[in-house]
């Protein structure tokens, strides 16, 4: 009995010890993730690259809105400008007028030669260089017409006439002088377009 006594207990001590339900479940979770290849998830790390991709979101943002305001700034800047540049246009333009009564007066009086009116004459002169100073003065230019090309944005054309001094489709006569403010038309000069003269009847008795 002894015998069998011993033996019994040697058996108890060297089986294997028994594992609670437990135990067996978290050994089981951690072979199929190992058998899965799945690594534990970083948190920390996933939440610095979203933080750094909202600071570059946040970066191109601020940069975005700097350049709209520097944009801005010079918009503002320049319409500035152009309003100081035009600011004298609608009295500019009423003064021409006056320049065109001067321009008119000094031509007839120089093609009556009355001596008489010399003295006036002399004074017109006198005035009328003073409103091209002035005009001058503001960035009031005349646009040129007579001898050149015919130009719908500087030139309204008043008819056609026949011309032998002037390639058809240039300005033969000018009624009124145009002006340009700066880079803009004031007003455009009045002018004849020159045509090439109409065959006489002998040139075309003797074509036939």
């Amino acid at each position: 009995m002894a015998k069998n006594s011993d033996k019994q207990i040697d058996e108890q001590e060297t089986a294997e010890p028994t594992e609670t339900p437990d135990e067996a479940k978290g050994i089981e979770a951690d072979d199929q993730a190992g058998e899965a290849g799945e690594e534990p998830v970083d948190q920390p790390a996933e939440e610095l690259a979203a933080a750094k991709a909202e600071a570059s979101k946040n970066w191109d943002l601020y940069l975005r809105s700097q350049a709209e305001m520097e944009n801005f700034r010079k918009r503002m800047q320049r319409e500035k400008q152009e309003t100081a540049k035009f600011a004298n246009e609608n009295i500019l333009r009423e003064i021409l007028p006056v320049v065109d009564n001067l321009e008119r007066a000094l031509q007839h009086a120089k093609e009556q030669g009355d001596e008489t009116v010399q003295g006036l004459l002399e004074g017109i002169e006198m005035t009328l260089g003073q409103f091209d100073k002035a005009l001058e003065k503001f960035g009031v230019q005349p646009v040129a017409a007579v001898g050149l090309p015919f130009n719908p944005a500087e030139h309204e054309a008043m008819g056609q006439v026949e011309s032998t001094e002037h390639l058809p489709n240039t300005v033969a006569q000018q009624f009124q002088k145009g002006y340009r403010l700066h880079d803009r038309l004031l007003r455009p000069a009045l002018v004849m377009i020159a045509k090439a003269p109409a065959a006489s009847g002998e040139e075309n008795e003797s074509t036939e």
